[in-house]
Parts: C-alpha cells; structure tokens; sequence
C-alpha cells in the first residue's frame, strides 16, 4: 500500500506533546475534538478527513490511565471508519507495561489486555518509549517501534561537564538499563539494594553496592510517583560520601506530595522527558524537563519514508540535539 498523506492528530492528554512534533516536522495539527459528558462518557472526533491519509494520534496513557486508554480505543475506531489509509498510535507513555505477567493468582495480565484492545480498535502501529517491561512489545501483532529517552538524557548530563560521575540503578532490576546509561557515559555503576514488602509505591534502601564515595552520581529510573525510592536512595548516597546528586526518569508521574519530598531532599536536580503531560511540576525549581517529541516527530518521518527507527535507539540526529541546548 502506497505512503498517504501525514496528518497528526492529539488526544485530551497528548496536545502539548503532538503541538511539539508538529512545531519540528514544520506541519499542522489536525482539527479533533474531544468531550467528557458529564456522566463520564467520552466523545471523539476528528474536524477534518481523513480519507487515505496516515493518521498518528498522540495519546499517553499517563496519569488518567483508564480515561487515556479508552479515548485510544474510540480515536483508533474513529479513524479506521473515516477511511484512513493507516493508524499509528503515538503513546509516549504506557502506564499499563507495568502489568506483564501473572504473578499472583486470579489476576489479569493488563498489558496483554490493552495491547490486544488496541489492536483489535484499529491501530495498524504502535511507537512508545521505555516500556516498564519490553516484553509488552511481544503482546502486540501489529509492529511495535520503541524508542528510548537514554540518548536525550545522557547528552544532557554530558552538557553538565560534571567529572567523577557514577551512574547509580535503584534495584537490581533497572542494573542492565543503568549499565546502558553508564556505557553511554563511559562511567561506572552502583547499585540500590531495595526491597519492596506490599503493594504500594514505599520500598526500602538496605545498601549501595559500588564506591561512590567522593562521586558525582547519576540515578536513573524509568519513573517515579511518589519520589520516596529516589529520596531514600539519594540520602543513602549522601551517607555514603557522594557529592551531587542528579536523578534523571524517563517518565515523570510525580504526585504532589513526590515533588515535595524532591523539593526537601539532596537531589540538585531531576531531570525527565515531557512523554507525561504533568501540571505539578512547574511548583518545582529542581525539575528540568527534556522534550522528546523531537524524536518522535524523526520516528514518524522516518516510518513515513520507509526508512529505519533503529537508529534512533542510540545516536540522536543534531536537529534533535540542538533541542535540549536551547
């Protein structure tokens, strides 16, 4: 099937974000309108055609996750009965990647159920980024492309010109990602050693493993909500000797009550993407934010013409670049 015309289109939640890529591919927004009735029900459309055009339609599932991935479902319905040539949903965050497996009795695999929902509504492509488990990719038919926010970040702590630095993983989970970060870097890693008792967002730092006595330190997570993890690890860094303290999260879903524990602890500065539209964090001096619709926006161009994602998974074009020094 022959390449339609590129028309970008938001949902509630991803309007800022798809305004972005549109402002760095130099195109408009496609017109859409979205209505919450007042017994909660949800109304889309789109104010123009369609018609054999490709369609991407910017959407994360953040922090109204069951509202956002609803709205997914309508908008890809909505599309596909309109007579567009393709439908790529642009989720620059899945909350529910969080739910890969059935670890417990009786309960559901949420990922596979959305995947699998998504899909079955029309989208012919998914592009996200920095899945809490990258297996999801797997629940998914349709292809899957996934970009990762690593490169952005690191050449941002790069334009720090910080000596000493150490990358610093949370938990034993995150080591593998932390070594890419650490790779990129060309620095080292520590580790937290964090357990977490129940089903809630409080785990406990027991120890660091690696010197970071004396360091600069670089903790990298995919995303936080409460911000206690990144807290309590950053006092035990401090305990331990490290000099500043940067958190860097691909995600930022803080809470309030997260942005306020940053506020009041050794963390200089927390430095995440815009992947999450969040209104809390402008109360917050120590929060920098790096806009990743740029490449997204390459993603889309490059899925358009044919061309390869991949990459992007590694070395970010100078256009993209130039975005995080201005």
């Amino acid at each position: 099937m022959q390449n339609g015309e590129i028309k970008i289109f938001a949902g509630s939640s991803g309007r800022l974000f798809a305004e972005r890529m549109c402002n760095y591919m130099g195109t408009q927004l496609g017109i859409s309108q979205v209505i919450t009735f007042s017994e909660g029900n949800t109304y889309v459309k789109a104010g123009e055609t369609v018609r054999d055009k490709d369609v991407y339609l910017v959407q994360p599932i953040g922090l109204k996750p069951n509202d956002e991935f609803v709205e997914i479902l309508f908008w890809m319905d909505a599309f596909k009965r309109a007579s567009a040539n393709s439908v790529t949903a642009i989720i620059p965050y899945f909350s529910y990647a969080k739910a890969d497996k059935k670890d417990e009795p009786r309960v559901s695999i949420r990922a596979r159920v959305c995947a699998e929902s998504i899909e079955l509504a029309g989208a012919d492509r998914v592009v996200t980024m920095d899945l809490h488990s990258p297996q999801v990719q797997g629940f998914f038919k349709k292809p899957v492309d996934h970009l990762f926010a690593l490169p952005l970040i690191c050449e941002y702590i790069k334009s720090l010109q910080l000596e000493d630095i150490i990358v610093v993983s949370p938990d034993a989970g995150f080591a593998k990602q932390a070594r890419k970060y650490a790779d990129y870097l060309k620095t080292s890693v520590a580790i937290g050693d964090k357990t977490r008792k129940e089903h809630n967002e409080k785990a406990e730092i027991l120890e660091i493993i690696g010197d970071v006595a004396g360091k600069n330190t670089i903790i990298v997570d995919d995303f936080s909500l409460s911000g206690g993890t990144l807290v309590d690890l950053a006092r035990a860094l401090k305990d331990k000797g490290a000099k500043k303290i940067i958190a860097c999260l691909s995600h930022n879903l803080l809470s309030k009550e997260g942005i306020e524990k940053i506020e009041n602890s050794p963390i200089e500065e927390l430095v995440a993407t815009d992947s999450v539209y969040n209104p809390l964090i402008s109360t917050s001096n120590k929060i920098k934010t790096l806009s990743v619709a740029p490449l997204f926006a390459e993603a889309i161009m490059r899925i358009h013409r044919r061309e390869s994602v991949s990459p992007l998974f590694n070395v970010l074009p100078d256009s993209v670049i130039k975005e995080i020094k201005e």
